[in-house]
C-alpha cells in the first residue's frame, strides 16, 4: 500500500506546518512502514534553527517518525484518523542522532511495531538519508479517544 500527502491526511490528524511525512512507500498492515519526509529550506523551523546553518531539530525527526508510526497504526486498526481520536507519545528510548539533516535532504523513514496491548504500541524506528541513519529511537505510542469528541 502506497499513500500520497491526501491519503495521508486522510489517516493522520496532524496539519501544517506539523505534518512530517509526504509520502508512504510501503505498509504491512500491523508489523512495519516505509515513508519519505522531504526536508526544505521554506520550513519555518529554519527561520530559527539556524539560520546560518539550517539543521533540522532532532525532536522533529522523532516526531516525523512517531507519525509514521501513527500511521501504521491507524490502517492496522482500521480505524480513520478523525477529531474523536489522537495517537500520542507514551515514551522514547534509546534516541540516537547519527548525524546532521538540513534543507535538501530527504528522509526515509522505516518504523517496525514491536508489539501492542491495550492501545499501546511499542515501535522501532530509525530515519536515513542517502541509505545512512541520521537517527533512532525506540517509541512507545497510545490510542486515545478524545472524550469531548467521541460520540
Amino acid at each position: 500500500m502506497k499513500m500520497d500527502i491526501h491519503e495521508i491526511l486522510k489517516h493522520l490528524p496532524h496539519r501544517y506546518p506539523i505534518i512530517l511525512v509526504d509520502r508512504v512507500l510501503e505498509i504491512e498492515k500491523g508489523r512495519r512502514i516505509a515513508a519519505l519526509k522531504n526536508v526544505s529550506i521554506n520550513e519555518p523551523v529554519f527561520m530559527g534553527h539556524f539560520p546560518h546553518y539550517p539543521v533540522m531539530p532532532g525532536v522533529l525527526i522523532v516526531e516525523a517518525m512517531a507519525q509514521t508510526a501513527a500511521i501504521l497504526a491507524f490502517v492496522s486498526l482500521d480505524k480513520p484518523a478523525d477529531r474523536s481520536a489522537v495517537y500520542l507519545f507514551a515514551g522514547i528510548d534509546g534516541a540516537r542522532f547519527k548525524r546532521q539533516v538540513g534543507p535538501g535532504d530527504q528522509l526515509r523513514l522505516e518504523v517496525e511495531l514491536l508489539r501492542e496491548k491495550a492501545g499501546i504500541g511499542k515501535f522501532s524506528g530509525r530515519a536515513l538519508v542517502e541509505g545512512q541513519v541520521v537517527a533512532e529511537a525506540e517509541l512507545l505510542c497510545a490510542y486515545r479517544q478524545i472524550p469531548a469528541l467521541a460520540g
